[in-house]
């Protein structure tokens, strides 16, 4: 599988080979990829041009590199949203074909932070309601959440029951969120929420905070959900404008 010489530089070639010998097969999913030496002679090229192709298959979570021990194939992800839409984890785990859960874990009003406080403006808030959850596909934990709304805005007795906050929300309220404001942040190993998750010490998370508004422009949930990155991506279509 030597590097066939052309105009790209050589670590792109790597890059789309490595790439190659995944998809068919020849570098199976969490599996140790050959050594460096046995890799770069394998496909013709230095070392330093396989380090700089590695690294950027990293970056892209196609592997991890484990200092002292290896290069090891990532899973790929179960999931897989366009950011753009707005579609909760249930219906994110229903579109691939398995079967969504909740644990339910707790659900208590709380005083609101002067962050809090911010965010829901110009709402005036007493208290939140704060849900902990951890989300579920075929019975597997998938995603913590963390979801805070405003007080009487859903019977936090029916929380236990619910699989889709959304649902309970909009049911109670008869408002329907409309658009949520995203931001996504990779984080390491979490100490409380890694473990629940069976996270290994080395695979990431993606923590994506939201803040839903109905079509009226309010904001009536702030959810902060902790993604397993093996499981889950997320990729947006950008217009040039």
């Amino acid at each position: 599988m030597s590097i066939r010489q052309d105009t790209r530089h050589l670590y792109l070639q790597v890059i789309e080979q490595i790439k190659r010998d995944i998809e068919n097969g020849i570098f199976l999913e969490k599996e140790k990829l050959p050594s460096e030496f046995e890799l770069s002679k394998s496909l013709g090229v230095s070392r330093a041009t396989l380090r700089e192709a590695l690294r950027i298959l990293e970056e892209e979570s196609i592997v991890t590199r484990r200092h002292g021990v290896g290069t090891f194939v990532n899973p790929k992800p179960v999931f897989t949203s366009g950011i753009e839409e707005l579609d909760s984890v249930t219906g994110m785990i229903r579109k691939s074909g398995m079967t969504p859960g909740s644990q339910y874990l707790s659900a208590e009003l709380v005083e609101p932070t002067e962050d809090d406080r911010g965010r829901f403006a110009p709402a005036v808030l007493h208290k939140l309601a704060r849900v902990e959850r951890v989300r579920t596909a075929d019975q597997q934990p998938v995603v913590y959440c963390t979801d805070r709304i405003p007080e009487g805005l859903i019977p936090l007795e029916q929380v236990r029951e619910a699989d889709s906050l959304f649902g309970i929300l909009e049911r109670y309220t008869g408002k329907t969120i409309s658009y949520a404001v995203t931001h996504i942040e990779p984080i390491g190993y979490h100490e409380k929420i890694s473990p629940i998750l069976n996270s290994e010490p080395d695979q990431a998370l993606l923590l994506l905070k939201q803040m839903h508004y109905t079509k009226d422009d309010e904001p009536v949930l702030l959810s902060s959900n902790y993604f397993r990155a093996d499981k889950f991506s997320f990729h947006v279509l950008r217009k040039r404008v």
